[in-house]
């Protein structure tokens, strides 16, 4: 029988050696035509007529092309280092890797604070404009702010009104007044108690444009802006006290509480236990979270303190402090889910001055949480008695306090 492959005989297979071979030679490598290895052999020369003469074993048991080492198409560990099919790869350039990395990173921050900034002053109700305030005080050192809490009910459905014993009166009032003075003496914090007697003065309407000629008539702090609004309750306290306001800041009922569930609540050592069915407060001494429902109860509750405005004021003070702590931790901060929908919530709820840019807001936002951590001073206006229900300011304490404000001083003056 013929074992070579069609059209092949014993002739033909020359003076190879092999099966059937007479040469002493050892049989090498069996041909395999569809694996080439080695250099080929010039045309027309070799024992094997054209066919490219197989590599013979080397001193050592291996093929001198490197198929010995042990590693299957091109695995590692050859003597060179490489796979034996091409150049090494080279090592990874970390430093243009961190490089380009920080880079990347930098301009998304960037960005991303560019954008939010934006968001953020697109989102500022500018509505109130100072520039309507007449013969104003000349400005003295640091920044005064006027916060005001209203009890607007804007926003609210009839069942948030009920669920958050707002009642239903049109309009708005002023529930709670303050003016906040940040300069290089830490920021002081100042109740202006609603019932505070003061004396209207000349004025221009926010609306018409009149000059409303000023007749010493006296009146609640809040009627002021029962009267005509932002623009006269600034000009009745630059009048009454002689500071200079530069920015006037509001917030209603619905806002606050929005504010306060943004944040995830905020958490308050309550002094006393309160009861009180007309805010709907109902709270045992001590430490706790409040909610924005809870939050608008205990700073609207007056009824059941001993003091009953001046106490609410201070609640006020205490909570609008401790708000502004919590917000400022890293859990809110530095967590976007949290932030982002808190910023939305105030700035959607907060009525501002023309002028107000967020830096301002920032600088009365970290003042507000400076008072809380002990950097500042917090009090109510000093005050010398009563007439007729109206609380009467103590002149000369006063014109103390204005004076070392106006000066950015440390302040002295205690208030009730």
């Amino acid at each position: 029988m013929n074992d070579w492959p069609e059209a092949w005989s014993d002739d033909n297979r020359g003076g190879r050696y092999g099966r059937g071979s007479a040469s002493a030679q050892p049989e090498s490598a069996r041909v395999m035509r569809q694996v080439r290895r080695g250099r080929p052999a010039p045309s027309g020369q070799g024992a094997y007529g054209g066919v490219p003469q197989q590599p013979s074993y080397v001193d050592g048991g291996g093929y001198d092309s490197g198929y010995n080492t042990g590693q299957v198409y091109g695995g590692g560990g050859g003597r060179g280092g490489g796979d034996g099919y091409g150049p090494q790869r080279p090592a990874p350039d970390w430093r243009r890797r961190v490089k380009w990395t920080a880079i990347t990173l930098v301009t998304v921050l960037l960005v991303t604070t560019v954008a939010t900034y934006f968001w953020a002053d697109s989102k500022l109700n500018r509505e109130v404009d100072l520039s309507k305030v007449i013969e104003r005080p000349e400005k003295g050192e640091g920044t005064n702010y006027l916060i005001v809490g209203s009890d607007s009910r804007e926003g609210l459905s009839d069942e948030d009104k009920k669920r958050l014993r707002t009642g239903s009166s049109e309009g708005k009032r002023t529930d709670s007044m303050m003016i906040l003075h940040t300069g290089s003496n830490g920021p002081t914090l100042i109740s202006l108690p609603r019932d505070s007697n003061v004396e209207i003065p000349s004025f221009k309407g926010s609306e018409s444009g009149k000059i409303y000629q000023g007749t010493g008539r006296q009146v609640k702090l809040n009627a002021a802006y029962a009267e005509d609004g932002p623009e006269l309750l600034v000009r009745t306290v630059e009048f009454n006290t002689g500071l200079h306001i530069d920015h006037y800041v509001e917030i209603g009922f619905a806002g606050f509480a929005n504010i306060v569930d943004a944040a995830g609540g905020v958490e308050i050592d309550i002094p006393q236990d309160i009861k009180d069915t007309k805010s709907g407060a109902d709270f045992r001494k001590g430490k706790q979270t409040l909610d924005g429902e809870e939050a608008l109860a205990f700073v609207r509750t007056r009824y059941a303190l001993a003091g009953s405005d001046l106490d609410r004021t201070k609640n006020q003070q205490k909570f609008l402090s401790a708000l502004a702590n919590q917000v400022a931790t890293p859990g809110t901060v530095l967590n976007p889910f949290r932030l982002y929908p808190t910023m939305g919530a105030g700035l959607d709820s907060l009525i501002v001055d023309k002028d107000m840019g967020l830096f301002d807001l920032a600088d009365m936002f970290w003042s507000m949480k400076g008072v809380s951590g002990g950097e500042g001073t917090s009090m109510n206006m000093p005050l010398a008695g009563s007439s007729g229900g109206n609380l009467l300011w103590d002149k000369d304490k006063v014109k103390q306090l204005v004076n070392q404000l106006n000066n950015d001083e440390k302040v002295t003056v205690t208030g009730d």
